[in-house]
């Protein structure tokens, strides 16, 4: 019997086996050790918790100051309590009539045009932590020292 037939079946169904393993079983069941966070993400890091921590920059749903409604926008979280956070607000338009407002560095909320950004301290919100969106990353050292001293 000619052994190259064997040779392709056994291709085939070592492929079939591969393909199998990799589509993690009809997608509805993944092998026993299978990775659900990228590489390079360990358990246990901030992102993974999904939960914000003072000195974080996030998008969240952050309530209007002056009336309903609530706008998708970055963050300062100042303060974590239970379920509730105390954040400051950051805005793209700088308020030269507003006290408390700090010029952040550029690219400091995530964007990708690198727009100035300026963080608001006389206004602050308390907001769900299921409102958070998206973890921007850490405030500067420096910087965080001086929100505290003004929103303190």
């Amino acid at each position: 019997m000619d052994t190259s037939w064997w040779l392709a079946l056994a291709a085939v169904v070592l492929l079939a086996l591969v393909a199998t393993l990799v589509d993690g079983w009809g997608r509805g069941h993944r092998p026993r050790g299978y990775r659900t966070r990228p590489p390079g993400h360990p358990r246990g890091t901030r992102e993974q918790a999904g939960r914000p921590h003072p000195g974080d920059i996030w998008w969240a749903n952050v309530p209007y100051e002056d009336g309903p409604g609530a706008k998708d926008r970055p963050c300062l979280v100042l303060a974590v309590r239970g379920n509730r956070a105390t954040i400051a607000k950051i805005t793209s338009k700088y308020h030269d009539e507003q006290a408390g407002v700090i010029p952040l560095p550029p690219g400091s909320v995530g964007d990708a045009q690198g727009r100035p950004s300026f963080l608001e301290t006389d206004e602050l919100r308390e907001i769900a932590v299921w409102e958070f969106r998206r973890r921007v990353g850490v405030v500067d050292p420096v910087l965080w020292d001086q929100v505290r001293h003004l929103a303190g």
